[in-house]
């Protein structure tokens, strides 16, 4: 009888696409285990060949955090599934050193986060938040006075650009923007392959009228826009972050919103999430903010569910998964994956 693999995730929603295929396949076990009781679910990890975690920090008590930690008290793990494109509740460093493979779901919410973009960019630039609460609760005001402006012909910076950034390239290019892009990780040909006129990280800032951040969170992009980044920003010019908390200082963008340098900025990710009710930003009428939702749709849900729990069958079936993190710990894991389960 062919042994049986568990599968553990925490109990955030998941679109009932994912236990569905899980329960096609005979001999895999999908555990959902409980966030507040930390101890039952260390347990249940014990046993598990596959940890399937949210991307988001806010949703994974510390103490199960897929890092040095979990990984010395649960040997048997063979590989971290994240359930969205980022990786910030994975040590992916002490998963490589441990020969455990990391997977993530990038690429599959991408229409849903370029949709929110290009979204929040109409809503700066003709002021519909602000419209909103004003209509709501004051009249003896003029329609010009909420006066906005178009977005085509205005020049937006993607930071970034990636499978969201490329879609947000594409989705301005409609609107008759010009697109303007940075990347570190790619050269000049494939950014304007993707849709931009590549520059520098500076040039960009000194030219958009739409600075959009759609680059992952890490050593090299945390605190990124800080107060001199942000002074550096065409005066009158927007701000959006849709990428990670962290990447941006929002002290700072307080700072610039506050003296005029920035018109507005539209705000998913945060450092602490939900944000405080009395958090500053929260208290401005030209900030547009919502709560990590904007690769939050039923669509992208569903296909999160159903990818991720594709890549984790390929894997627990030896067949090479599609989004892998730490590609170079593939043969290792192989020949644990043949010892532990057998192939």
């Amino acid at each position: 009888m062919k042994k049986r693999l568990t599968v553990v995730r925490l109990d955030t929603w998941y679109d009932p696409a994912m236990e569905m295929r899980f329960g096609e396949e005979p001999d895999i076990e999908l555990l959902t285990c409980g966030r507040s009781d930390v101890a039952a679910t260390i347990g249940a990890l014990q046993r598990a060949c596959v940890y399937q975690i949210s991307s988001t920090r806010s949703d994974v008590p510390t103490q199960l955090l897929a890092g040095e930690a979990i990984l010395r008290r649960c040997p048997s793990i063979l590989c971290v599934s994240t359930s969205g494109a980022g990786h910030d509740t994975v040590d992916v460093a002490a998963c490589t050193a441990a020969g455990v493979l990391v997977v993530n779901q990038a690429g599959i919410n991408a229409r849903a986060v370029a949709e929110h973009t290009l979204g929040v960019i109409l809503g700066l630039s003709r002021r519909i938040v602000e419209s909103d609460r004003r209509l709501r609760r004051q009249r003896g005001f003029a329609r010009e006075d909420l006066m906005g402006r178009d977005i085509g012909g205005k020049t937006l910076g993607i930071v970034g650009i990636g499978h969201i950034g490329t879609r947000v390239a594409a989705l301005a290019g409609a609107f008759g923007m010009e697109v303007i892009a940075c990347d570190p990780y790619l050269d000049d040909a494939l950014i304007a392959q993707r849709g931009a006129r590549p520059v520098t990280f500076d040039r960009l800032l000194r030219e958009a009228d739409f600075v959009s951040l759609h680059c992952p969170r890490n050593s090299e992009t945390i605190g990124m826009m800080d107060a001199a980044a942000f002074s550096r920003m065409r005066e009158g010019s927007f701000f959006v972050n849709t990428a990670r908390g962290g990447i941006h200082d929002e002290a700072a963008l307080g700072k610039a919103l506050e003296h005029g340098r920035l018109a507005g900025a539209a705000v998913d990710v945060w450092d602490t999430e939900p944000p405080a009710l009395d958090h500053p930003l929260l208290q401005s009428d030209r900030v547009i903010a919502t709560w990590h939702t904007a690769g939050v749709t039923h669509e992208a849900r569903r296909g999160m569910a159903s990818g991720a729990a594709d890549q984790v069958v390929d894997v627990l079936r030896g067949r090479r998964p599609p989004r892998i993190v730490n590609p170079q710990v593939w043969d290792v894991f192989r020949l644990r994956l043949d010892r532990e389960v057998g192939l």
